[in-house]
């Protein structure tokens, strides 16, 4: 006979299934990702960088306990608040968070309301002294910046919910940028739904270029945008800050004049076989002050009778046009990391009422996808550094473990069946050897 908490086994009677075994979790890896964030010292530099608008006096709960407890749900792969309720005892997160019970789901709903426009700035601040910290461990000396825009479907009455007609449906339309080379997470803004792809973006991106010029050299910056970056905002922020730009254009009837003005047929045609060729002009748009370096590359299929052009501009003078293509190319990546952040981290979940406080969740997402990031950087082997967080969770991060304590030690005891154990114990190594 079973009860309400029991279920028993079709395939055999004898198995009965409840949900009784006590201090059980299975979100025992996440040991990994508190060591990283100790190594990182992130406690200390939220208290020490974040910023809310808080007038309690007395609390529970610190804001930067709640951040920990948010950034641990998402990336175990928890995308809702109301998950803190059932989590509330689990003895992984207690001991993570060293609490005898973690924040209940009333409680971060308070904590999003004490976000404000200072908190959005003070996260991005934080977000990038991690990125910062992380990229001092590399010789990296070149910055690729990818940006671009994506969207955020709202289905109530959010605060700046809009329609937009690029997606036909209603939500909000943040920007992005990306590392173009080790895919961190640099920022993000969230906007209205109905803003043009390309709008706020000196405010976006003169930010970056004087982080990566200033604080942290770079011998060269690029950035990369597609067709709803071609503004001369772009372009005269990336010249203000002698940065180098990479940005596809939209065809129009100009363009294709001067494109087809270097087709060359003649009576030898193979119009059996496809034909790639490329070009480099000069061109001014009405609304430029100055004519600007293009490349074309112009491709007719096999059997066609028509090229079909495509064109990037860019202040690379000295680049070759199908080297040009070639880097803009490599801008694909960068719809992986926004599908990453968005399926893996919760990105695009911004269901708060108002928009300070969903902004404020879009940032919490940024730093859960960075952290992650850190830790594939800094301690996976080579030929894992690439694998996404999905992969992380089933390797290292959801192992069933129980907490024991005896005397003045606790012990984690991991499943012995645990698939790989080997790399567990070998990241967990990696990461404790790490300072700054």
């Amino acid at each position: 006979m079973t009860t309400l908490q029991e279920n028993q086994a079709h395939f055999n009677s004898k198995l009965h299934i409840s949900h009784t075994g006590g201090e059980l979790s299975s979100d025992a890896g996440l040991v990994l990702i508190k060591e990283v964030i100790h190594k990182l010292d992130f406690a200390d530099l939220a208290q020490k960088l974040v910023s809310f608008k808080d007038q309690r006096r007395y609390y529970q709960h610190s804001n930067v306990s709640l951040m920990e407890q948010l950034l641990l749900q998402k990336i175990a792969g928890y995308a809702t608040d109301q998950v803190a309720t059932s989590l509330r005892f689990d003895p992984i997160f207690k001991l993570l968070l060293d609490k005898p019970a973690i924040a209940s789901q009333a409680s971060i709903s308070r904590f999003w309301q004490r976000c404000d426009e200072t908190t959005i700035t003070s996260l991005q601040v934080l977000n990038q002294t991690l990125l910062d910290r992380g990229r001092l461990t590399t010789n990296q000396t070149e910055l690729i910046i990818d940006v671009d825009s994506t969207h955020s479907d709202t289905f109530g009455n959010q605060e700046s919910s809009d329609f937009n007609a690029h997606y036909q449906t209603n939500g909000f339309h943040p920007l992005v940028a990306f590392d173009g080379q080790n895919e961190a997470f640099l920022a993000a803004q969230l906007r209205p739904g109905n803003v043009y792809t390309s709008k706020e973006i000196h405010s976006f991106l003169e930010p970056l270029l004087q982080h990566y010029q200033n604080s942290l050299p770079c011998t060269e910056i690029l950035v990369r945008g597609d067709s709803g970056f071609a503004t001369p905002e772009l372009y005269d922020t990336c010249e203000e800050h002698k940065a180098f730009y990479l940005v596809r254009l939209k065809a129009n009837r100009r363009l294709r004049d001067l494109a087809e003005g270097y087709v060359q047929i003649d009576d030898e045609q193979q119009w059996d076989q496809t034909e790639i060729h490329y070009y480099s002009a000069k061109y001014q748009a009405g609304s430029w002050d100055q004519p600007r370096q293009i490349y074309i590359k112009s491709t007719r299929e096999a059997g066609e009778l028509l090229f079909n052009h495509e064109y990037v501009l860019t202040n690379l003078t000295k680049l070759t046009p199908e080297t040009a293509f070639e880097l803009y190319q490599h801008r694909g990546q960068m719809e992986n990391d926004i599908k990453e952040a968005k399926e893996g981290f919760f990105f695009d979940k911004t269901n708060s009422t108002g928009f300070i406080e969903n902004h404020a969740r879009m940032m919490l997402s940024v730093l859960a996808y960075n952290l992650v990031s850190l830790f594939k950087q800094l301690s996976l082997p080579p030929q894992h550094a690439s694998v996404r967080v999905g992969t992380l969770r089933l390797w290292l991060f959801k192992i069933a473990g129980k907490l024991v304590r005896s005397g003045r030690k606790l012990y984690l005891k991991l499943s012995s069946s645990h698939v790989y154990q080997k790399l567990f114990y070998q990241v967990l190594a990696k990461i404790q050897q790490l300072h700054w």
